[in-house]
């Protein structure tokens, strides 16, 4: 079984049709949307400021999602919010940012403090986007720190709720 830890007295919500891997460790004030998927290795630890991820997002192997806290320096800190049909790939940081609805963000990505990436963008694997960087819906990001590329095409945009309707899928082979 999946470590589900409290936090200070914070549990973890995790909806119906959720599949979380025994090797993921989910902590604190964190709330899992609907037919989402935590995949090996994963940690989500909403233990200073609260983490919500939407419905069918999939955060993949090896991921770290983590928070801001509040401090002298940023008062507010910054949560993590995941948006729906977000596909998170293997080895990606996201921290304290807010990534929007049909997004996929690349392999070994790291998106940081404040960041905002709005709906249907596509981070590029390797890629870093700096604190407070705004990603525009309807391109493709890649670099470090990251650059819109070019807008997306149709078919790149399709792709968004195929992959999240894939490990929707898969996930429930799992369960």
């Amino acid at each position: 079984m999946a470590s589900i830890r409290n936090y200070q007295g914070k549990t973890p919500l995790i909806a119906a049709g959720v599949f979380v891997d025994e090797s993921a460790v989910v902590i604190g004030d964190v709330e899992i949307g609907n037919d989402s998927s935590v995949w090996p290795c994963t940690v989500i630890r909403g233990d200073m400021h609260f983490i919500r991820i939407g419905e069918r997002s999939s955060i993949q192997d090896g991921s770290v999602l983590h928070i801001t806290h509040a401090s002298d320096y940023n008062t507010q800190g910054h949560p993590l919010i995941i948006g729906d049909d977000v596909t998170v790939g293997h080895s990606v940081c996201l921290h304290g940012c807010t990534i929007g609805n049909r997004v996929l963000v690349g392999i070994g990505s790291t998106v940081l403090d404040g960041a905002v990436v709005e709906d249907e963008v596509v981070i590029g694997a390797g890629s870093v986007v700096p604190p407070g960087k705004h990603l525009e819906s309807g391109f493709l990001y890649m670099g470090s720190p990251v650059k819109q590329i070019r807008p997306l095409k149709e078919s790149e945009k399709t792709f968004f709720t195929y992959s999240a309707n894939n490990y929707v899928k898969l996930k429930n082979t799992y369960l």
